[in-house]
């Protein structure tokens, strides 16, 4: 799982501000809901819960693994 720090913004990654809000959003909405990425195979089904999420948003994969 990639780390995320407070300091990148979305220009910086070259991804879009509405993706990188809805992304970030759409991950701290997983964390009250319980979802973990302390070990591998939590982040793996988290991120997996994200991206298909995004998905329906019409939002790239933010792991950048299309």
């Amino acid at each position: 799982s990639r780390d995320w720090s407070s300091d990148v913004c979305s220009s910086d990654l070259g991804i879009p501000l509405r993706d990188h809000f809805c992304h970030l959003f759409t991950h701290g909405i997983l964390h009250l809901l319980g979802f973990d990425h302390i070990e591998d195979d939590e982040a793996e089904y988290m991120e997996e819960f994200e991206i298909n999420i995004l998905k329906r948003l019409n939002i790239k994969n933010p792991y950048g693994e299309d």
